[in-house]
């Protein structure tokens, strides 16, 4: 489940009002024909889409200097139809990339982003077969593109922020095979018919490659999880953001959870532990708990996140901590005003503080009224 998402027109001057209106978009359904790896590419008769990494990497010459990585593609739709000009400007959808690194030894955390229209200037989606599954222009004032690729087993990503003073270019490969979440794939995020995404991930993958922070370019090594979600409805009108957690246990386990939140304080959650086999199982949300144990306040933002969580299964045999390794790790976006979310790198902990996994968690919706549209 994921992402932040654009609502509305944002950025589509070259739209008319007409088309900004609800599209006849193709909802997610439980019996989508999977085809890999063509499904690894675009679909552009859902209205979102997003290809997601995250990562913990480390210097390959200083074992201890570890690093957080995060890199998101989305493809936004505008209008499920064709529209009538013949101009490259006149685009149906938006490309938008979030990229972050956390340098876990200084405590410092750069965010990066673009946002275009997709067309060849700017960026774009390649066709299946095409070894270039998306890219973009680099922010301005950065000569080069942002790329995601497939490498024949599976992705390769590029981003490069001279601004910010930061780049990274990662190989990966698979230690365990892809995984669907939800039965076929199909994964619920509410009761209603439409309320579903279609959602794969690769879990655990080897990652190699070179990461600069400060203009020091430095050779990683690490391990990487990715997500491919694509839907066109997924939160009800009473959700407001969501809690995601994904997390590599060293026991050869992986879990992905997610609780949607709704107004009142419910919430909504599924999961799946992927065994060492890469066998799933699907868990609902009577098997699980998440309690969170500490906050942390944005001094940016003013919003205040979840910063420490209980997570106990009687049905997983866990009950472990997940603890951020930074506690400032908070995306805010300067080219969509009052977007921000908390993406970080934790550490899993078992009862007696020993280390007994890692991962990645999102955070949206808090400090906000401001409803993520996805």
């Amino acid at each position: 489940m994921r992402r932040i998402l654009l609502a509305g027109c944002l950025a589509a001057a070259s739209l008319p009002s007409a088309l900004c209106a609800q599209q006849p978009w193709r909802a997610a359904e439980p019996d989508y024909a999977w085809s890999f790896p063509a499904d690894h590419w675009s679909h552009p008769s859902f209205r979102t889409e997003w290809w997601y990494l995250t990562g913990i990497v480390r210097d390959t010459a200083d074992s201890a200097r570890r690093f957080g990585y995060q890199f998101t593609f989305f493809r936004v739709g505008l209008s499920a139809d064709s529209l009538p000009y013949r101009s490259a400007w006149a685009t149906p959808g938006l490309i938008m990339g979030h990229a972050s690194i956390s340098d876990l030894g200084s405590g410092h955390h750069v965010f990066s982003e673009i946002l275009f229209r997709p067309n060849g200037l700017l960026g774009g989606f390649g066709a299946s077969g095409d070894p270039l599954i998306a890219w973009s222009r680099a922010p301005y004032g950065t000569d080069g593109r942002w790329t995601l690729s497939w490498n024949g087993s599976a992705f390769d990503v590029a981003i490069r922020d001279d601004a910010h003073g930061i780049a990274f270019a990662f190989t990966t490969t698979p230690a365990k095979p892809l995984v669907l979440q939800g039965p076929d794939g199909y994964s619920r995020k509410g009761e209603g018919p439409t309320a579903a995404s279609l959602y794969y991930s690769f879990t655990r993958l080897r990652t190699t490659g070179t990461l600069t922070v400060g203009g020091e370019e430095i050779p990683i090594v690490g391990e990487s999880w990715m997500d491919k979600e694509f839907g066109s409805n997924q939160l009800a009108p009473d959700q407001v953001g969501w809690d995601w957690f994904s997390l590599r246990l060293d026991d050869g386990r992986d879990v992905m959870l997610y609780l949607l939140r709704s107004e009142d304080g419910d919430s909504y959650g599924r999961g799946t532990v992927v065994a060492p086999d890469g066998t799933p199982t699907y868990l609902d949300r009577a098997a699980w708990t998440v309690t969170v144990t500490r906050r942390w306040r944005s001094e940016r933002t003013g919003a205040e996140y979840p910063s420490r969580w209980r997570l106990a299964s009687p049905e997983l045999s866990l009950d472990v901590d997940v603890v951020p390794l930074l506690a400032a790790q908070e995306n805010v976006t300067a080219l969509v005003p009052g977007l921000f979310y908390w993406e970080g790198a934790v550490e899993v902990r078992a009862r007696d503080g020993s280390r007994v996994g890692e991962g990645y968690v999102e955070l949206t919706g808090y400090g906000t009224k401001a409803r993520p549209a996805i």
